[in-house]
C-alpha cells in the first residue's frame, strides 16, 4: 500500500508492507523505489514491517525542496533528515537499509537521532569523501567504463549517459529489468524529475564522513564484486568500516553484484540481511523473530 508521509517542505511517497520491527528503504540517485522491489518480499515474509520511500525529488514524492546545503541540491543530509521523519511517522526505531547515496543518509541519520535508528545497512555507499585512482582506469574495465559513464551523466546532464551506466551496474540482470527501465525511462521525463536528479551530484558525502565515527549502532556494509563505481569495491567497503567506531561495522560482499545487488541478487541479499535484522532490529514482547 503507498502512502504519503508528509514532512515540512514536501511529501514522501512510501511503499508500506508487512507487520513487525519497522526496516525502512531508500534508493539511491536517478532511480526510485521499485530499485528494492525483489528485496521487500523477503523482508516481509522474514516479520519485518517495509516502508519503501521515494527519495526527495525521485519516484513519486514531490519535488523542490530546500535544501540544507542553501544550494539547488539534494544532499546526503537531506536525505537523512527526510527518514527520520518517515521514521518517526510510523513509529520508530528502525532499521535503515540505504543504497548508494542512501547509505551515506542512513549514516547521518544514525549519528543524528540514535534513539530512531537501531541498526543501517549500507549497500554499496557512497559515504566516505572519494578518492579517484587513475592506475585503475588504465587496468580495470569495470572501473573505467563506470567512472566515464557517470562522469558523463553529471557533465553533460545526459539522460543516454546515465543509462549507459544502469547497463554496466548490473553485470546480470532480473527477469524484469526491461519493464523496470522503461517505467524509469518514463518517470524521468516526467517535468522537473531529471533535473531533481541532477542535484544529487550538486554535493559530496563529506557530510557523511564527517559523521561516521558518531554512529552508535550496529552496521552491515554490503558491496558488490563488479560495483563498477569504484577501483576496489572491497577495499571501499573495509575502508566504510574502518571509518566507524571499533566493532559497530561488518562487511559481506555479493560475488558478481554491481551497483544495485538488492535488484540483481536479492535472494543473497536476503540472506545476508535477514539474520543481522534477526540480531538489532528494535523488537517489542509480541514480535515474531524469523528464521
Amino acid at each position: 500500500m503507498t502512502e504519503f508521509v508528509t514532512l515540512e517542505h514536501g511529501r514522501i511517497a512510501c511503499d508500506v508492507a508487512g507487520d513487525g520491527p519497522l526496516v525502512v528503504l531508500s534508493h539511491g540517485m536517478g532511480t526510485w523505489r521499485q530499485e528494492f522491489r525483489h528485496l521487500v518480499g523477503p523482508l516481509v515474509a522474514a516479520g519485518y514491517r517495509v516502508v519503501n520511500a521515494d527519495m526527495r525529488g525521485h519516484g513519486e514524492s514531490s519535488m523542490g525542496w530546500p535544501s540544507v546545503t542553501g544550494k539547488e541540491a539534494i544532499s546526503r543530509t537531506d536525505v537523512a533528515l527526510d527518514l527520520l521523519g518517515v521514521i518517526r511517522h510510523f513509529g520508530g526505531p528502525a532499521v535503515i537499509i540505504g543504497h548508494s547515496l542512501s547509505g551515506g543518509s542512513a549514516t547521518i541519520a544514525a549519528a543524528e537521532a540514535p534513539e530512531l535508528v537501531s541498526a543501517i545497512v549500507e549497500v554499496d555507499p557512497f559515504t566516505l569523501t572519494q578518492r579517484f585512482y587513475p592506475g585503475a582506469m588504465l587496468t580495470s574495465r569495470r572501473y573505467r567504463r563506470g567512472m566515464v559513464r557517470l562522469g558523463l551523466t553529471q557533465g553533460l546532464k545526459s539522460f543516454g549517459w546515465w543509462f549507459r551506466y544502469l547497463d554496466i551496474a548490473y553485470p546480470t540482470k532480473p527477469a524484469d529489468h526491461a519493464q523496470f527501465i522503461a517505467g524509469l525511462r518514463a518517470l524521468l521525463r516526467q517535468p522537473g524529475r531529471w533535473e531533481e536528479f541532477m542535484k544529487t551530484g550538486a554535493t559530496t558525502p563529506a557530510d557523511a564522513h564527517a559523521r561516521i565515527a558518531e554512529i552508535r549502532c550496529p552496521a552491515l556494509v554490503l558491496f558488490g564484486t563488479q560495483d563498477p563505481d569504484f577501483a576496489d569495491p572491497e577495499a571501499e567497503a573495509r575502508r566504510v568500516v574502518d571509518a566507524m567506531p571499533l566493532g559497530l561495522g561488518k562487511v559481506a560482499m555479493v560475488e558478481g553484484g554491481g551497483h544495485y545487488p538488492h535488484a540483481q541478487s536479492a535472494d543473497r541479499m536476503a540472506e545476508l540481511i535477514i539474520p543481522f535484522l534477526d540480531r538489532h532490529a528494535a523488537r517489542t514482547a509480541s514480535d515474531p523473530v524469523s528464521h
